[in-house]
């Protein structure tokens, strides 16, 4: 797949858990010819412990904290595609980084869609004791409107992650 899409810097693919923020990070970032980063491990492995861990051990103060100090090291290197936390663009410090050093992305899908997504695996803690649909239209909730301040809007409901991939190329592709 040849795109007229030439990085000068990071792109920033932010959106509720189950948008597919990694998944099609992976495919953008090969198709661009360009590392994928993904916020959460990079924090992980420069805390040397699970994100949850770090919330239960330290609270999400300091977890916020490592994460401003992760992405920003991650915006100062070579353009990457890097998917964000679903909360690290709630934070007006680093939203503000990400505005001035990356192009942001906001990946958008309906509730039912992220239901039928994110009940494909058990790996979310945030849902395994609450019913998902409310805890997603909670989070879309409080986070819209910090979302919405994303340089980029794309659905990432319809279709397979190939379209979701092409619909960013092309929002990139009219976007500059």
């Amino acid at each position: 797949m040849t795109r007229a899409v030439v990085l000068d810097k990071t792109i920033a693919l932010l959106g509720l858990m189950g948008v597919g923020k990694t998944t099609v990070g992976r495919r953008l970032a090969a198709v661009l010819a360009v590392p994928f980063k993904d916020a959460d491990e990079e924090i992980e492995r420069a805390a040397g412990r699970s994100v949850s861990e770090i919330f239960d051990d330290f609270g999400e103060a300091a977890f916020r904290e490592g994460e401003r100090k992760v992405i920003a090291r991650l915006l100062d290197g070579p353009p990457i595609v890097l998917a964000l936390g679903g909360g690290a663009f709630m934070d007006p410090t680093t939203r503000s980084l990400i505005k001035d050093k990356a192009q942001s992305v906001w990946l958008q899908a309906d509730i039912k869609t992220l239901v039928n997504r994110v009940s494909r695996r058990d790996t979310r803690p945030l849902l395994r004791d609450s019913d998902p649909a409310e805890v997603l239209a909670t989070l879309l909730e409080k986070r819209a409107s910090a979302y919405a301040e994303a340089d980029l809007h794309v659905n990432a409901a319809a279709g397979s992650h190939e379209t979701t991939l092409n619909h960013i190329l092309d929002a990139l592709e009219g976007g500059r």
